[in-house]
């Protein structure tokens, strides 16, 4: 029984107040099925009202219609099958170990209900699995690439203008610390991403979710950084949300107050990093806007002394931990995570060997972002070092206006096997299981049993040819919990 129904996330999405104390989230995106995609990809919710158990939905143009209980609230039948997807030549389930690490299953299926996998396995196997299929929607991969929706764990998408000409300053020979030097870099970003209107930020990162979606992102980080006051950095967070509420793609967002001091504070550093560990914190934590804290502790940026005083205010709020590390020196910003038993070390081209025992140690993900590295003409990480070491191994866009700005996993797969050494399977494996991993996320990257039913079918036949092929989309078809949402 829905007892009241509260607008949120400017519109994109309902708290549900139901019987016995209990709230459910809505988003625009889970009514699509529902609304249809115009309104629920423009108009937004203006108020809601209780209508004889249903909720009357008022739309800002003034319009409104009424939904009962049932469909915004579909029970949750762990019987009921919506979609299957049967045929695959190869299907990647990422929950394998040994010699298949990749957890292949030939001439596989994969059963989707209520968002969730149902079952997974051999096609031949699926009549004896006792579930109905009758009614399911299928698609038929034809012999195609199955594998989990990829995860990207480390973006920075909200923000506005763009560094081209950064990019041909560097392709003429300057270096990182230059152009930052000359007033480039994360400053160069902060006046156009502080310029821009919410509106604004929302529409921006929704196009840039929707192209990474296109190449098989369906669970994608999402930091701030590109404001650094107080209330432009919870504005950013907010606009995580909102596109998380309209977009197929799944939004985690990461408040990074601490990504550089503001040239404006730079007389009072330590004033900034009490306004983030004190004010910024609290409030995206009191306010449900992040579910992680970063830092970036590298040359330049925040000392590893400033950044534990950060991160361990992000843990006291109860929000995970994560930092930037290494990228330009090795600070020791390895072993203060593995301490404070963060989420991911991320970058970490520069990382002593004391570091990468402590990672191992505590079970601390590396992030790797070959984008970056290789545009900054970089040496990649230890990663032979780190593989001999246990480390998990993960891989993200690091998508930004100044030195990764892409929006494909896919690419960043190739780099990883050719510029970097890894493997085809720890390439597979970073874009799926380990990078959920990082995000503290044990529903996603995996084809298992209870996992979120997010699936792409590729125009290629075995995991290799993914990374192999690179500068075209090999997607063919992307689900995102169980409906179909690129094809």
């Amino acid at each position: 029984m829905i007892e009241r129904a509260d607008v949120i996330r400017h519109g994109a999405a309902l708290r549900l107040h139901l019987a016995g104390g209990r709230t459910a989230v809505v988003r625009q995106k889970d009514l699509t099925d529902v609304l249809g995609e115009f309104r629920t990809g423009g108009q937004r919710f203006a108020a809601a009202d209780i209508d004889n158990g249903g909720v009357t939905l008022v739309y800002g143009d003034g319009t409104n219609e009424t939904l009962s209980a049932e469909l915004l609230l579909p029970p949750d039948d762990a019987g009921r099958v919506d979609l299957v997807v049967d045929n695959a030549g190869v299907l990647m389930t990422s929950e394998g170990d040994g010699d298949d690490r990749l957890g292949i299953v030939r001439h596989g299926a994969v059963c989707i209900g209520g968002g969730r996998v149902r079952w997974v396995g051999a096609v031949d196997d699926l009549p004896e699995s006792s579930l109905d299929v009758s009614r399911a929607h299928r698609v038929d991969a034809r012999g195609r690439l199955v594998t989990p929706g990829l995860v990207d764990p480390h973006t920075h998408p909200m923000f506005a203008g763009d560094r081209a000409d950064e990019f041909g300053r560097r392709a003429a020979g300057q270096t990182y610390r230059q152009i930052a030097e000359a007033g480039g870099g994360i400053a160069a970003t902060l006046g156009p991403t502080r310029a821009a209107s919410l509106e604004d930020h929302v529409g921006l990162t929704r196009a840039r979710m929707a192209r990474a979606l296109a190449h098989g992102t369906t669970t994608c980080e999402a930091k701030s950084g590109y404001d650094l006051t107080v209330d432009g950095e919870l504005r950013l967070l907010e606009a995580a949300l909102v596109v998380d509420a309209l977009s197929p793609m799944d939004l985690v967002p990461t408040l990074l107050g601490a990504h550089l001091i503001p040239p404006e504070r730079i007389a009072d550093r330590a004033g900034y990093v009490d306004d983030v560990a004190a004010v910024m914190i609290p409030a995206a934590a009191e306010r449900g806007l992040a579910a992680s804290v970063d830092v970036y502790c590298d040359e330049g940026a925040f000392t590893c002394d400033e950044t534990r005083t950060i991160l361990e205010a992000a843990r006291a709020a109860g929000l995970g931990v994560r930092a930037h590390v290494g990228q330009f020196a090795d600070l020791g910003g390895a072993e203060l995570l593995a301490e404070l038993g963060a989420l991911s070390a991320d970058h970490v081209e520069n990382i002593s060997q004391g570091g990468i025992e402590a990672l191992a140690a505590q079970g601390v993900v590396a992030v790797m972002l070959p984008g970056a590295c290789v545009q900054l003409r970089m040496a990649p990480p230890p990663v032979e070092a780190l593989r001999t070491a246990g480390v998990a191994l993960a891989l993200g866009t690091d998508l930004n206006p100044g030195t990764s700005l892409t929006e494909s996993l896919p690419l960043q797969m190739w780099l990883a096997t050719t510029h970097y050494g890894m493997t085809v399977d720890e390439a597979w494996l970073g874009v799926t299981r380990n990078a959920a991993r990082a995000l503290g996320r044990h529903d996603i990257g995996r084809l298992v049993t209870g996992a979120r039913g997010d699936v792409v079918v590729w125009d290629a036949e075995t995991p290799a040819e993914v990374a192999y092929h690179y500068g075209v989309n090999l997607v063919h078809t992307v689900i995102k919990a169980g409906r179909i949402v690129k094809r």
